[in-house]
């Protein structure tokens, strides 16, 4: 294949971006014009779901193609990546692309360390798993700070956040656009990977002060949605871990010092310890989302600007996506963890590639982010190993396929993920009408009809009228779970 058929790849991969924050899909509330033409320029999938509500096997299954499950690897914090099954990153460089990693990657713990690697394929490496300062060595961007006469320590002190000049996302800006500059006989990957917007919601002042908390629409919220966290409060979810008050702003979702079981917080007005949650604070948290999503999006332009004087824009096919969403206040809640709610477990998905996909197609089909990896490869030209779960999505971007021929559910994970000392194990199944939870060991569970209800507010898991409903679909869920798993080494023979 020439270069031409075999695209540059670009893959950009924001940390926990919810599916509703893109300009051209609808979200009045950021302005975002450069991501927007990606989607101008390309497919957008409205309805696309990560494989886990949290970092680590999220990113495990769409760089492998396979579900967190398959991949044995379902938590936060685990000790090393397996080297099998390889990353599709692996595979694209052993095919002859020249692939980079700029930013996090996050397949193995970074707490206090550089996470160990695995031959992931990548020649050009620059590291920063997140904005802070606590690594002894190998921090790229700390590195990049220093050189440039500052302290990320220091900076990251500062309650006006660090200067967009000297921010996380800028530098995975520079470095990307000199990854992109670099002479080269053969197709490349970049995979960038944004640690924003991801808590703490500390975007520069600059950026901060174009969004007014009061013009933010509030979340999804009900009187209701009280008792529901009452009801499912011994399931993990990490603001039980990492309490709000290691946000830098100073009045989150969740009152300061709230735990699970000291009464539950209202929106507007119960005092729980010396904090009261309203509905002002989810504003100033969606507010400071905006802010880093709108430096990201500036960042994004940098770079399609950078492709298109180097006249390589034609030659690269861009794909934007994130890891997983956030729960920004939705039912009381924020951050992640294990709760499946449309903020957490749908994000943005957009391919992006004048003259080889679709233009300004908005695809409402259900996908996976697994389908990404054999998409890649196809891309690429080679084939896709039978192990991968996933499906290309290239039928779609290309118009060969409609909306209904991909998938008829999609499926998430989450099993004991950040190693809290009652483990949850959940599963949940989604078609395009109902979604169906199980927390496995506790005898919980929800089930939403998204037809009428796509708030999620009303679960229907105990309505006397919804249990024929359940039934079935808890059998389409262990269907789909079995038809998830490893199958193994490939068959050769009858013996």
């Amino acid at each position: 294949m020439s270069k031409a058929e075999r695209p540059n790849i670009l893959w950009i991969c924001t940390d926990q971006q919810r599916y509703d924050t893109i300009g051209a899909l609808g979200y009045g509330h950021v302005d975002t014009p450069h991501i927007d033409r990606l989607a101008a320029e390309g497919v957008a999938f409205t309805h696309a779901f990560c494989q886990s509500p949290i970092c680590t096997p999220s990113r495990g299954s769409f760089l492998t193609g396979m579900y967190p499950s398959a991949v044995h690897v379902n938590g936060n914090g685990n000790d090393f990546f397996p080297e099998h099954p390889p990353l599709v990153t692996r595979l694209l460089a052993e095919a002859g692309y020249d692939c980079g990693l700029i930013g996090k990657l996050h397949l193995a713990s970074a707490y206090q360390r550089i996470e160990p690697r695995i031959d992931d394929g990548y020649r050009y490496w620059q590291y920063s798993h997140a904005p802070r300062d606590n690594w002894p060595q190998g921090h790229d961007y700390a590195d990049w700070v220093r050189e440039k006469g500052h302290s990320l320590k220091e900076l990251t002190r500062d309650p006006n956040g660090v200067p967009a000049e000297l921010h996380q996302t800028t530098w995975c800006a520079e470095k990307t656009i000199e990854f992109i500059g670099e002479e080269r006989r053969g197709p490349w990957l970049a995979s960038v990977n944004l640690y924003d917007p991801h808590p703490p919601f500390n975007p520069p002042e600059s950026y901060r002060d174009l969004f007014d908390p009061a013009q933010m629409p509030g979340p999804l919220f009900r009187d209701s949605d009280l008792e529901q966290q009452q009801k499912l409060a011994a399931v993990d979810f990490q603001s039980q871990v990492r309490c709000p008050d290691e946000l830098d702003i100073g009045s989150p979702v969740i009152p300061l010092g709230w735990k699970p079981g000291e009464g539950q917080p209202k929106m507007d007005g119960e005092r729980v310890g010396e904090e009261i949650a309203t509905r002002r604070d989810a504003q100033t948290l969606q507010a400071a989302y905006c802010a880093m999503i709108k430096l990201i999006d500036d960042q994004v332009g940098r770079i399609l600007e950078t492709l298109e004087g180097s006249g390589q824009r034609d030659d690269t096919v861009i794909i934007f996506t994130s890891d997983h969403g956030e729960m920004l206040g939705d039912h009381g809640l924020i951050q992640k963890g294990c709760r499946f709610y449309e903020g957490l477990v749908r994000v943005p998905l957009i391919f992006s590639c004048p003259g080889r996909f679709r233009e300004g197609w908005v695809s409402d089909a259900l996908v996976e982010l697994i389908d990404k990896a054999p998409t890649l490869l196809e891309l690429a030209g080679l084939e896709v190993p039978e192990r991968m779960q996933g499906r290309s999505l290239l039928p779609l971007l290309s118009g060969q396929a409609g909306t209904d021929g991909h998938r008829e559910s999609v499926r998430c994970e989450y099993y004991d993920a950040l190693d809290m000392p009652d483990g949850t194990f959940a599963t949940m199944y989604r078609d395009r009408r109902y979604k169906l939870v199980v927390y496995h060991g506790h005898g919980l569970g929800e089930l939403y009809d998204l037809e009428k209800d796509s708030g999620e507010f009303e679960d229907l898991w105990n309505d006397p009228g919804a249990q024929g409903l359940k039934l079935d679909l808890l059998h389409r869920s262990f269907d789909a779970s079995m038809q998830g798993m490893d199958r193994g080494p490939r068959r050769v023979g009858p013996l």
